[in-house]
């Protein structure tokens, strides 16, 4: 396989900058980035390396540490649950930062609050284990789900809910985005899209004065397809709890809570900014979070306890009420403080400028992909979504084919990309509905894999479900993304024409 050397395709490199430049002409507003990536990121061309894994985590910049460095060395900040000056001043600030979320957010704070967590999926497992199921209630949620929101399935059927999937189409992976309004009022699909059909109906399902959950990605992080918005208010109208993934939707899209009403929300601030990691956030409404019943209590989330008064009438325990009855043990609180210095950061860019410059990018890139074949006319890879930048995000899953059609396994790719410095990710990205349906794995060979589980060692489960764990080579494109990045890329793909499958080593197992 030879090894693309850039050095030898500056011309090249210039020339397809200056078609790509009258193709997406709006990419010349966002040249602020290109300064901030010399600035502030310059330890990838430092490294000689292509970061595209902002999917998988953000990058900081440089002032993001300097000034939280400065602001630890230059105060006295204590555990905040205590009246102690340094404690006291530390509260102050951890407040400060929720009204910033809010506010990044445009979310009234008479109608949301901010519980944070250690990540999203803190933020899942929170309304997991507290959302009040029960028997006859449903919890419905999409094929192309995160695997930590597919996890709150166990708890769903723990107290006796049912769960129900709506499959996305094989093609683009999505569920087509017709609005729902009018066909839940009539019960209804215009045209014949037996998938719109599937959602529509499970929506109808919800019980009547009952708790129904419905959940789904903003922005798929297998993908990057990107489900409708309107969906919450739809939902919310048939008698559904919405819970919105926003995770890989927020790095590059302004999620607009003014507009847009979601029961619950859950992110990862590192994938926006890149630091500091551990900490997330769960976007509760007011109105929602009253009815999440937590299964126990903790440091930190009660006001007072007693052991005497344990066994009798209200157990002994009286439960802070807010966002602090949801917060276990002693928050991060010396991080927090570098959430709002990475939300004030990208505030100062502008995340309408982050998308465009991502989206120029993607369209680019999706176009120069889709053309590249083998000698014989074979396609040199399979991109998994849409084809185009409509709904979709930054992200794109694909598999490279050799000239016979073979698929080459994605740790293969992944492998060879370390090769020459640009940093991908390979695998199912906790994302199994998307994976299987892209792969074209049936019901029957993915139960069949599970039936004996129980009775399995690991060795023998990992024998049974051999062949099985193929997954997919994920590109993702984020704030310091430039052209010469995504060109480096096409550089790569273009290494694989011609080149046998057998040819480029065997995949990690």
């Amino acid at each position: 396989m030879r090894t693309p050397d850039l050095a030898t395709h500056a011309p090249g490199l210039a020339a397809a900058f200056a078609d790509f430049s009258r193709r997406y002409p709006e990419f010349a507003t966002t040249a602020v980035l290109d300064d901030l990536r010399a600035s502030e990121y310059g330890r990838l061309d430092a490294h000689g390396l292509t970061y595209l894994d902002y999917t998988g985590g953000g990058l900081y910049a440089r002032s993001q540490l300097r000034a939280h460095e400065e602001l630890l060395a230059d105060v006295v900040l204590g555990n905040p649950h205590s009246e102690n000056l340094p404690s006291h001043a530390m509260t102050e600030r951890i407040q400060a930062v929720r009204t910033q979320i809010l506010e990044y957010f445009s979310a009234a704070p008479e109608e949301y609050e901010v519980i944070f967590t250690p990540n999203a999926t803190g933020a899942l497992r929170l309304v997991g284990e507290s959302y009040p199921f029960g028997p006859g209630d449903t919890y419905l949620l999409t094929f192309d789900n995160h695997n930590s929101v597919n996890g709150i399935r166990e708890f769903a059927r723990a107290k006796g809910a049912q769960v129900s999937y709506i499959a996305v189409a094989s093609d683009e992976l999505r569920v087509e985005h017709t609005p729902l309004a009018d066909e839940l009022a009539h019960h209804r699909v215009r045209g014949n899209h037996h998938l719109v059909a599937r959602l529509v109906d499970g929506l109808h399902a919800a019980r009547h004065g009952g708790n129904n959950l419905f959940a789904y990605p903003a922005q798929s992080n297998f993908s990057g397809v990107q489900h409708p918005l309107e969906w919450i208010a739809e939902a919310q109208s048939a008698g559904w709890d919405v819970l919105l993934d926003a995770a890989a939707f927020l790095p590059t899209n302004r999620l607009d809570l003014s507009v847009w009403h979601p029961d619950f929300v859950s992110l990862s601030f590192y994938k926006i900014f890149g630091y500091p990691t551990g900490i997330g956030a769960l976007l509760a409404r007011r109105e929602a979070r009253e009815k999440l019943q937590r299964p126990w209590y903790a440091g930190g989330t009660i006001t007072f306890s007693s052991v005497n008064a344990a066994g009798d009438a209200g157990h002994g325990f009286y439960r802070t009420p807010g966002p602090a009855g949801f917060e276990d043990g002693t928050l991060d609180y010396l991080g927090i403080p570098a959430v709002g210095i990475g939300l004030s950061h990208i505030s100062s860019i502008g995340i309408e400028t982050i998308h465009t410059r991502v989206m120029c990018l993607t369209g680019w890139l999706l176009e120069v992909l889709f053309e590249l074949r083998h000698s014989n006319g074979r396609p040199l890879l399979h991109i998994y979504g849409p084809r185009g930048t409509e709904m979709r995000g930054a992200t794109l899953a694909m598999n490279f084919l050799d000239p016979s059609g073979t698929l080459i396994d994605s740790t293969v790719t992944e492998r060879h990309a370390n090769d020459v410095g640009i940093a991908l990710r390979a695998g199912c990205h906790c994302n199994p509905g998307a994976r299987e349906l892209a792969l074209g794995f049936s019901k029957d060979e993915m139960a069949e894999s599970f039936r004996r589980k129980d009775e399995m060692t690991y060795e023998q489960f990992l024998h049974v479900i051999d062949g099985k764990t193929t997954g997919a080579a994920r590109a993702s494109l984020g704030l310091a993304t430039t052209f010469a990045d995504v060109y480096r890329f096409v550089e790569f793909a273009k290494s694989f024409t011609d080149v046998p499958a057998a040819d480029l080593g065997a995949p990690r197992r």
